[in-house]
C-alpha cells in the first residue's frame, strides 16, 4: 500500500518535472520513507488521545527516532509491517508505569545493548564511512547515558526498545 501510493505520487512528480534529475525509483524511496514516518507519527499521535498519553508517546517517537539515526537497528521488509509494529510498540510503551529504579535497570541495559550492538544494519542506509562507526557507538552510548541525569522511565523504555532491535546474532 505504502509503495503503491509512493509509486503513484513518484509517476506525478516526474511527469510535471520530466527534467528533474531524480528517478523514478529514487523518488519512490524517498517518498515511501516519508509516507511511513507520517503515518506512524499521525496514527500513534491520534491512538494517544484515546489512552491520554499524548506526553509519553511525543516522548517515544522522538527519542527513539534519535537514539535510531545513530545506532541503526533491524528493518521490517514492508512499510505496513513497520507502520503497525511501530504504532503498536509505541501505545504499549506508552501506558507502562515503571518505578526509578526499574526505569534505571532498564536503562543500562539499553546503554549495555548500545555498547555490544550499535551501529547495526546501517551499512545500506548510510554513506557514513566505516571508521566513524565507533563515534556512532558513542553517540548512542551517550544517548542513552543521558537519562541516567534526566530519569525518565519513558526514555529508558524507549531506549531498551530501540536497542533489542540492534540486537544482531551471528548463524
Amino acid at each position: 500500500m505504502i509503495n503503491v501510493m509512493a509509486d503513484k505520487i513518484a509517476v506525478g512528480i516526474k511527469r510535471t518535472a520530466p527534467d528533474h534529475p531524480a528517478s523514478i525509483a529514487v523518488l519512490r524511496y524517498s517518498i515511501a520513507l516519508l509516507l511511513n514516518a507520517a503515518l506512524i507519527i499521525s496514527i500513534t499521535l491520534l491512538l494517544s488521545v484515546f489512552t491520554g498519553r499524548t506526553k509519553e508517546i511525543m516522548i517515544l517517537l522522538v527519542s527513539f527516532a534519535v537514539l535510531r539515526q545513530v545506532s541503526g537497528g533491524i528493518h521490517l521488509n514492508s512499510g505496513i509491517k513497520c507502520i503497525l509494529t511501530t504504532t503498536t510498540l509505541f501505545t504499549l510503551l506508552s501506558v507502562i508505569e515503571l518505578t526509578f529504579s526499574y526505569a534505571m535497570i532498564i536503562n543500562g541495559i539499553a546503554a549495555i545493548l548500545c555498547l555490544i550492538f550499535a551501529p547495526s544494519r546501517i551499512e545500506k542506509q548510510t554513506r557514513i564511512p566505516l571508521k566513524y562507526y565507533p563515534l556512532l557507538k558513542l553517540a548512542s552510548v551517550l544517548i542513552v547515558s543521558s537519562n541516567f541525569l534526566i530519569m525518565s522511565p519513558v526514555l529508558s523504555l524507549s531506549f531498551v526498545a530501540q536497542s533489542v532491535l540492534l540486537i544482531k546474532l551471528r548463524r
